[in-house]
Formats: structure tokens, sequence, C-alpha cells
């Protein structure tokens, strides 16, 4: 069993994508990250840069106590290898689809993931931050977009790891003020993947936490206020 700490953001959604494609039993225990319960004590406990998702496999292929993961990227490397399924055997296509993986979480998640906050949750309106982040976006875009011309998936013929971390963070391009039609080898691919019956299933599971109210100004605090010295444990100060 795989006890998944989740919310409905793009990095959660990634997690989830992989666990309905592999089929693997796993139970949701939602992170509402606007409340604060990405700070509380138990959570850091496994989860120490307070955010989610984090995963605990309470049967790990050693047989032995269980495993926590936290970090979305680590935790679908995790998964793939403790299956051995969306992360291809060999040197080469293992070395691809971990230069796409890191490509994700090291740039269309956080660019992507500033375009969200400077055009939605910012305070006030900074022009400059958000054509920043908007053209870095479109950038990364045009990125993906070259290397899907050739190919059905990023690493290649094959659906792996690599595409579970990107489609999440295309899915808002609307927000990220996109057009997906301005890149039609992405659009072909992003289609292709939202038609997975495991990325239904996946985005199904996040509907009971979906539909909440919009983030408060105490929620934006939480979510985008806390300094070092705020987040520790009580016991750590």
């Amino acid at each position: 069993m795989i006890e998944l700490y989740y919310w409905p953001t793009p990095n959660g959604h990634k997690i989830t994508l992989f666990l309905e494609e592999a089929e693997l039993p796993y139970r949701i225990h939602p992170v509402d990250i606007s409340a604060g319960d990405q700070f509380k004590p138990e959570f850091l406990a496994f989860s120490p840069n307070n955010r989610m998702p984090a995963i605990i496999d309470t049967a790990p292929a050693d047989g032995g106590e269980p495993v926590t993961v936290f970090e979305s990227g680590a935790i679908l490397l995790y998964l793939a290898e403790k299956t051995g399924r969306f992360l291809p055997a060999d040197a080469r296509g293992r070395k691809t689809v971990l230069e796409w993986l890191f490509w994700q979480v090291g740039g269309l998640g956080p660019m992507a993931g500033q375009n969200h906050h400077f055009g939605q949750y910012a305070p006030e309106p900074l022009p400059y931050a958000i054509d920043r982040y908007v053209k870095e976006t479109n950038r990364l875009y045009g990125v993906l977009d070259r290397r899907l011309a050739q190919r059905p998936f990023i690493a290649g013929d094959d659906y792996t790891i690599a595409d579970m971390a990107s489609y999440p963070w295309i899915v808002p391009w609307k927000k990220q003020q996109q057009n997906l039609d301005d890149f039609p080898n992405l659009r072909r691919w992003f289609d292709a993947v939202r038609e997975r019956p495991a990325t239904v299933r996946a985005y199904a599971q996040g509907d009971p936490y979906t539909h909440r109210p919009a983030v408060t100004e105490a929620g934006k605090k939480i979510l985008f206020g806390q300094t070092a010295q705020q987040v520790q444990p009580a016991g750590a100060r």
C-alpha cells in the first residue's frame, strides 16, 4: 500500500497519474495547503520541505521498514524503480527520461509556478514579473513542442515518468496565458495523455478537494508568507 499525502495541484497529480497507470493500491491523505496542513509536525517528520506530495511505502521492495519519499520527481523515480515500469532499463533510455524529468522539476514547474503566482495570487499586479514568467513559460512550451515533433512521447515511443511529470503543468495553460494551438506537437501529445484512462481516473481523485472556495487572504499568507522560523516544528525552537 502507498500512503499518498496529496492535494490536487500539478505536483500532486503527477503521483496519482503514476499510481493509476501502474494500478498500485494507494490511499489518499489530503494535505490542505491553504489551511496549513503541510506544516503539521507529523507531516514535517517525513516531508521536511513542508511540501506535498509525499508518500509512505508500507511494502517496500526490500521487505524492510516503510519507506518515506518526498519531492514529486523523487517519488516518480522511486515508484518507477519499485515497479519496473515507465522507466527504461537500458542506460541510454533511462538517461533520456531522467533528463526530461529533471527538466520539468527544475524548469517547467518552477517557471509555470511563478507564472501562476504573479498572474493569480500576487496582491498587486507586477507587469515585469508577469511578463517575465509568461514569456519563460512560452519558451519552455516551445522546447517541449520541438521535442515532440518526431516522437509520440517526451522520451520516445513509450509513455514514461517524464510525461507524467510534465502533463499536469500544461493542464492550466490558459491560466498561464498560453495558447496550445501555437504548439501543434505539444497539443497532440497533451490530447493523447488527457485521453488515457489512467489520466481520467487520476484527475477524478482530486475532485473531492478541487471545488473549494477561492484561496483566502489568510490562506495566501500560509502559502506564500512563511519563513524558516515559522515552519520549524514546535519542539525544534
